[in-house]
């Protein structure tokens, strides 16, 4: 990781337009995505247990960030992905799980240890023995950080409303691997 940025805490409603600019660079999204995502990010801070870490340059510049929560399987999230889930037999993987709602790094941060360092750091601090994502189904850089960190697919092609492409749900048991290890 490099040493001018800086992981801590973050109050993401108080920077969730800085957090959707990050978001937006690094995922590709429309002004109207951004505007929808806007609203989900502040509705899951409300959730018990959401917490915030952000990747923030020593100008106070937010180059990165991640949030999650204990997965509740009345969310929505969990909702759609529960049918993918049993059809395996792994809808367990959604009970006392810590779920990493979004992990995103600005393209020019990429690459330096960053997401590894957030996702590790507020997988951390979960109660929960296990955490569970969704990622794009195509090999990828982050497809490939969380496999380094233990994650595995638990069930691929899962399609979510509105989504263009399909997503992999992705578990892991905690605390995450570290390199080494």
């Amino acid at each position: 990781m490099t040493d001018e940025v800086v992981i801590g805490p973050l109050d993401l409603a108080a920077r969730v337009d800085d957090a959707l600019r990050v978001q937006a660079l690094a995922f590709g999204l429309s002004d109207d995505e951004i505007a929808v995502r806007r609203q989900i990010v502040l509705r899951h801070l409300s959730h018990p247990g959401a917490r915030a870490l952000g990747a923030t340059t020593r100008d106070g510049r937010l180059v990165g960030f991640v949030y999650g929560m204990p997965n509740d399987r009345a969310h929505w999230w969990s909702t759609v992905v529960e049918p993918y889930l049993r059809g395996w037999d792994l809808d367990g993987w959604l009970d006392d799980s810590f779920v990493i709602t979004e992990l995103h790094v600005r393209p020019g941060y990429q690459n330096r240890g960053l997401g590894r360092a957030l996702i590790t750091t507020v997988t951390d601090a979960a109660a929960e023995p296990r955490s569970i994502l969704s990622a794009i189904d195509t090999e990828s850089p982050a497809r490939a950080l969380y496999r380094s960190l233990g994650y595995t697919d638990l069930a691929r092609n899962v399609l979510f409303p509105s989504a263009p492409k399909p997503y992999a749900v992705m578990g892991a048991p905690l605390p995450l691997r570290r390199p080494g290890g």
